[in-house]
């Protein structure tokens, strides 16, 4: 389903304008309270407007520190469409509270509803991301993330806007209390209209026990280290974001001599760059989860960070300039360039982190999952509030030396976490190929099957087939490969990465052929998807070779379905033996590549013979 039609949708068109409501009505609630509290009610409160300001910030995060545990082990215990109308509820009624506050002047209740408000935030946090994965399917699950994380983005932007407008206003404590309660009750409407899930087997029973269920749902995260790094790969983003986000006051005015429309069109750059950037993650991954997309994010967040520093000017006047002005100076342009590719390579970044999220934990425990996710963000922003007091204050850097120390410690972070992590680094290399080199066309993978083991077989062309199959496939694939291409320089960390089984024939090294079976065997055991080129080497004609009896030995140890696959296109390219053979730049740089699948067979109508017989059909006359 396309991004237009995924958004008209009934299942995720209320769920979209739910959340989106929600976070427009927290950020024109904060927004509208910070600057009445630092402007017009400056000396309402006991101590000094500094204070206030932190304080309030502070009173907003520490709820996610609180109580995300427990959010989402409600989430993972009960309807999470249910949830979610009650939470709606509460939020009406906290803006009824709120409206009250803002009409009497009640500052220190608002400050309490402020708290109350991050408490209902921190619980919607779980269930917003948990429901997805039972309101789309798999193919959806990007696209949703996109227009989650885009709504998300405009919403704060709009709520943000809107709180500073309506402080302008006359009668404006009425004015903002109307909004919140009109927006929460639509949010609440919306709401009404998400469709029903059922709720997950295997959940814990629910209990208020915020310290517990914070150890627990860390514990959680840490099980999985796959999901536990893409926990902290988001964390650092959200470090960055508030990083940059809290620095654009001073750095419009300390050094861009801004005025305020210049930090709103700061601000607005980063929203709508991230907004961009989550939508283009399905345009760029073909409606599935691309973790290859990820590490290009994470370049383009270094790269463009960097472009933040050199773009700053050395030298700014005192006289504070207005939007139009700042336009014309010679940095303008390119200070607003760099902070919406910031945003843009942010959204490549995060979508798919979110995405593999929910789409990796196991259901029973999704939530609390996000949950964790939530905690550690939140401790990030915190981390990201000191490292601006060390680097700014304790270590005297300027604000645009600070953006490039946080480009520099942005590449080390990403770095470590694919080293780390090497499917991240294994799946752009894949999307670049696929992207670059190759345009590879599939049909007929809907035969794989979805779940559970299977054994595909296909023709061997060239050096790079595993990783053109394995971008294809959605679901992870271990393939079989000839030990001298697996102990290619380079190419061998990736296969690594890939869990690739290398072998080679009984006569060369027995040890390695024995143990390469016994990987088969445990993989499908497993469940997993194995994929082997029942040939055995590369073709150096352009024509299949004979296979091998191998797959029989597989079949008989471990009885599961095969499916026959064809190489189209792939002879005459760069690593491809034809020619010269491969990397002697004889051979084409550009291919368009087929990939055909047909019927997976059952174990006992599988042969050497017959699988070779249906890879040729498949192929038919191109090699």
């Amino acid at each position: 389903m396309s991004q237009r039609n995924l958004i008209a949708s009934s299942r995720f068109l209320p769920f979209f304008l739910t959340q989106a409501s929600g976070a427009f009505n927290d950020n024109v609630f904060k927004n509208a309270l910070m600057l009445i509290l630092a402007f017009t009610a400056a000396n309402a409160l006991p101590w000094d407007t500094d204070l206030t300001m932190n304080l309030a910030a502070g009173l907003f995060i520490l709820p996610f520190l609180l109580f995300s545990a427990t959010a989402g082990s409600l989430a993972d215990a009960v309807c999470k469409t249910k949830l979610i109308r009650a939470l709606k509820l509460l939020e009406i009624a906290l803006m009824l509270l709120a409206a009250l506050a803002f009409y009497f002047q009640q500052y220190l209740l608002l400050l309490g509803v402020l708290f109350l408000m991050g408490a209902q935030s921190a619980f919607f946090g779980p269930v917003k991301y948990a429901i997805l994965p039972q309101l789309l399917t798999d193919k959806e699950l990007l696209a949703g993330n996109a227009w989650v994380e885009m709504g998300t983005f405009v919403a704060i932007l709009l709520g943000t806007v809107t709180g500073g407008l309506l402080v302008g206003l006359a009668n404006a404590p009425l004015w903002i209390g109307a909004v919140v309660v009109v927006f929460s009750v639509l949010g609440y409407l919306c709401s009404r209209k998400i469709p029903a899930v059922g709720e997950i087997g295997g959940a814990e029973h629910f209990r208020f026990a915020p310290w517990q269920q914070t150890k627990a749902t860390v514990s959680i995260c840490y099980q999985n280290r796959t999901l536990y790094l893409s926990v902290m790969a988001i964390s650092w983003f959200w470090f960055l974001g508030a990083s940059y986000l809290t620095q654009f006051p001073n750095f419009t005015k300390t050094v861009l001599a801004g005025d305020n429309t210049v930090v709103t069109a700061l601000l607005v750059a980063f929203s709508v760059g991230v907004g961009i950037g989550s939508m283009l993650c399905e345009r760029l991954s073909a409606d599935r989860v691309e973790l290859g997309l990820v590490p290009i994010g994470a370049i383009g967040l270094t790269v463009f960070g960097i472009g933040l520093y050199v773009s700053s000017p050395s030298l700014s006047g005192t006289e504070l300039l207005n939007l139009a002005q700042f336009f014309s100076t010679a940095s303008g342009s390119w200070v607003l360039l760099n902070l919406t590719l910031i945003g843009v390579f942010g959204g490549l970044f995060i979508v798919p982190l979110y995405a593999l999220l929910q789409q990796r934990a196991e259901p029973a425990q999704r939530a609390r999952v996000i949950a964790a996710n939530n905690i550690f963000n939140a401790l990030f922003m915190v981390g990201s509030a000191i490292a601006g007091i060390v680097f700014l204050s304790m270590l005297d850097l300027a604000i645009p030396e600070y953006f490039l120390v946080l480009a520099i410690m942005n590449a080390v972070v990403a770095l470590y976490v694919f080293s780390q992590v090497p499917e991240f680094a294994l799946r752009f290399v894949i999307y670049l190929l696929s992207h670059t080199m190759y345009r590879v066309q599939s049909r007929g993978l809907e035969h794989i099957p979805s779940d559970g083991a299977a054994v595909l077989v296909a023709n061997h062309v060239s050096y790079v087939d595993a990783l053109l199959i394995g971008g294809a496939v959605r679901r992870p694939v271990r393939f079989v490969m000839e030990k001298a291409i697996y102990d290619l320089p380079v190419a061998n960390w990736l296969f690594k990465a890939a869990k690739t089984i290398p072998i080679c024939s009984k006569q060369k090294d027995e040890a390695v052929y024995e143990a390469a079976f016994a990987s088969i065997k445990r993989e499908l055991e497993q469940g997993n998807l194995v994929c082997i080129f029942p040939e055995g080497r590369l073709t150096k004609t352009g024509e299949i070779d004979g296979f091998r009896p191998g797959i029989e030995r597989i079949l008989a140890e471990t009885p599961v379905p095969v499916v026959p696959m064809a190489l189209q296109g792939l002879w005459g390219s760069f690593f491809s033996h034809h020619g010269s053979g491969a990397f002697k730049f004889k051979g084409r740089f550009w291919s368009k590549i087929k990939l055909h699948a047909s019927d997976a067979l059952p174990a006992s109508a599988a042969n050497a013979a017959e699988l070779e017989r249906q890879v040729r059909l498949l192929r038919g006359d191109a090699a």
